[in-house]
C-alpha cells in the first residue's frame, strides 16, 4: 500500500480492524465472504487498493486453509503488521462462531421447518452471485494479453471440464504462471 496513493485512506487502528472483520464476518454467509471483503476494505473503507486486495487474495488461495482467514490474516498484517494479523483471524472466525453455535441450537428445534430450508437456499444463492462478481474482477485485471487468458483457460478446462485434481493443476499451472509473469517483468525493466 502506498500512502502517496490518494485512493487509499490511512491505515485503521487495531479495534478498527477487529471490528470491520467482525462485521463482515456476521453479516455475510457462504462462499461470498472475499467479495464481501473486498467491497468492505476495498471499495467503502479504502484501506487497500484494488490491486494489493486481488494479491493478497491471489497469495491466501495459495496457502492451505481457509482461504478467508487466510486473507483476514493478510489484510491485517498488511494495515497494522502482526497485530493487525491476529486481529484479522480473530475478528472473521471468533464473532461468526459464536452466532454459529446459537444457530445450531436453534436449528436443531426449527430442523423441520420448510421455510427454513426456503432461506437457506436464497441465502446460498446470494453467495454465489457475489463470488461471481469477485472472481469476475479478478479475471479482468489478470486478463493482460494472450498468454494469461491461455493460461487462465488451461487451468479453467483442467479443473472444470478435464476434472482433473486441483492440487496437480495448481502445482503445474501456478510455477508456470509466476515464471511467465517473471519473464514479463524482465522483458518491461530492459525496454528504454
Amino acid at each position: 500500500m502506498s500512502s502517496a496513493d490518494p485512493a487509499v485512506a490511512a491505515p485503521p487502528t487495531l479495534p478498527q480492524i477487529f471490528l470491520a472483520f467482525a462485521k463482515v464476518g456476521l453479516t455475510s454467509f457462504g462462499g461470498g465472504l472475499s467479495g464481501w471483503m473486498m467491497r468492505e476494505f476495498v471499495q467503502q473503507r479504502r484501506w487497500l487498493s484494488e490491486s494489493d486486495f486481488l494479491s493478497g487474495l491471489a497469495l491466501a488461495q495459495s496457502f492451505p486453509g481457509v482461504n478467508v482467514v487466510n486473507l483476514a490474516i493478510w489484510i491485517g498484517f498488511r494495515l497494522r503488521g502482526g497485530p493487525g494479523a491476529l486481529l484479522g483471524g480473530l475478528g472473521i472466525t471468533v464473532p461468526p462462531m459464536l452466532v454459529a453455535i446459537a444457530a445450531a441450537v436453534l436449528f436443531a428445534r426449527l430442523a423441520q421447518s420448510h421455510g427454513l430450508h426456503v432461506a437457506m437456499a436464497g441465502v446460498a444463492a446470494a453467495a454465489v452471485g457475489v463470488s461471481l462478481q469477485t472472481g469476475l474482477r479478478a479475471a479482468r485485471r489478470a486478463l493482460q494479453g494472450w498468454v494469461p487468458a491461455a493460461v487462465m483457460g488451461v487451468t479453467f478446462a483442467a479443473i472444470f471440464l478435464l476434472r482433473l485434481p486441483l492440487l496437480w493443476v495448481v502445482g503445474v499451472m501456478a510455477p508456470l504462471s509466476i515464471g511467465i509473469a517473471y519473464s514479463r517483468l524482465r522483458r518491461r525493466e530492459r525496454q528504454p
